[in-house]
């Protein structure tokens, strides 16, 4: 009875992986009516897509999260080849620590300015549980998924990497899955990244 109960377990967490990981979000071809920008920090390239998709006219504002308390505008400003809406139309968000930070953050930052509809910036595998953790926090905001690949290069390493990366996002889908149908707050993967890029 043990050994039948550990299959199906065994099956239908394999299961589940495989569902998560065929249905990860790509960009969308076109965006419509843009309020905002969110980009989430953490590496993949993530500042860089979200800062051109802004420098071509996407949205009013532009709110970057989980910037680490030393990166000034001016750093940030170079990392990502910003112009002049740059200057103008970014915010810096220093609080987020996790995810649930993240919206946390950018639930204020909607509310602050009345937005309705934003686009949300991050990596790929990260974004499934992006959209639960912000969908929490904010469901009265439309929330445009606007997911990058992450740049780990080629080959058998990266491959395990980004395999090892969508295993631990698959982890915290699932525990964000059962705290929030806990009444709880799905505060997972406490960070604080030691750059903006």
């Amino acid at each position: 009875m043990l050994k039948w109960l550990v299959f199906i377990i065994v099956v239908a967490y394999v299961a589940g992986f495989a569902a998560f990981a065929s249905q990860l979000p790509h960009p969308p071809r076109t965006l419509g009516p843009v309020d905002g920008i969110v980009a989430l920090t953490g590496g993949g390239m993530r500042l860089d897509v979200a800062v051109a998709l802004f420098e071509k006219g996407v949205g009013e504002r532009l709110l970057i999260s989980g910037v680490n308390t030393q990166a000034s505008k001016r750093d940030l400003k170079k990392l990502v080849h910003g112009k002049r809406r740059f200057d103008c139309c970014t915010d810096l968000g220093y609080a987020a620590e996790n995810t649930f930070g993240n919206a946390k953050e950018a639930a204020a930052w909607t509310r602050f300015h009345h937005y309705k509809h934003i686009v949300l910036v991050t990596s790929r595998y990260h974004m499934p549980r992006s959209l639960l953790e912000f969908h929490d926090v904010m469901a009265d905001v439309t929330v445009i998924p606007y997911p990058v690949d992450p740049d780990n290069g080629r080959g058998f390493p990266s491959k395990m990497r980004n395999l090892k990366a969508l295993h631990s996002e698959y982890w915290k889908y699932l525990a964000v899955n059962f705290l929030t149908a806990a009444g709880l707050e799905p505060d997972l993967d406490r960070e604080r990244p030691a750059s903006a890029s």
